[in-house]
């Protein structure tokens, strides 16, 4: 696949662990990417163990894990994960980011411009997770 020249519009959320709801403390755990013009959405994510485990000694990592990637299966198309996973790449995207009340929750929507989705994924993964 080539690089397209002309840079294309882009959404993506940044995935959070809120072990609290009730105290509003995050730790950014991944970003999931959705880039129409290019039919790409994609996510990727990194948890930090320790970090989490010093936020929150009760959370079930593996749990949080799990939920990730039921995010990428989603988001690949995986049809073991569910119906969701059959609809069209946007409708996926909309599933994805809509707001939730459990210990994984996206982000707000932002967007900007890329010639390569992959690589502005893996630029924010940096930027936000580290």
């Amino acid at each position: 696949m080539t690089t397209p020249t002309t840079a294309m519009p882009y959404q993506y959320v940044v995935l959070r662990c809120v072990p609290r709801v009730d105290r509003e403390e995050f730790v950014n755990v991944g970003v999931v990417l959705y880039c129409e013009e290019a039919a790409y959405l994609q996510t990727d994510w990194s948890v930090d163990r320790e970090r989490l485990a010093a936020l929150a000694p009760d959370l079930d990592l593996d749990a949080v894990c799990e939920g990730l990637d039921f995010v990428r299966d989603v988001c690949s198309g995986d049809e073991s994960v569910g119906a969701v996973a059959t609809k069209p790449a946007g409708q996926r995207f909309g599933f994805l980011k809509a707001p939730r009340s459990t210990v994984l929750q996206p982000g707000p929507v932002h967007g900007g411009m890329t010639t390569d989705p992959g690589r502005q994924l893996e630029h924010l993964l940096e930027r936000f997770v580290g």
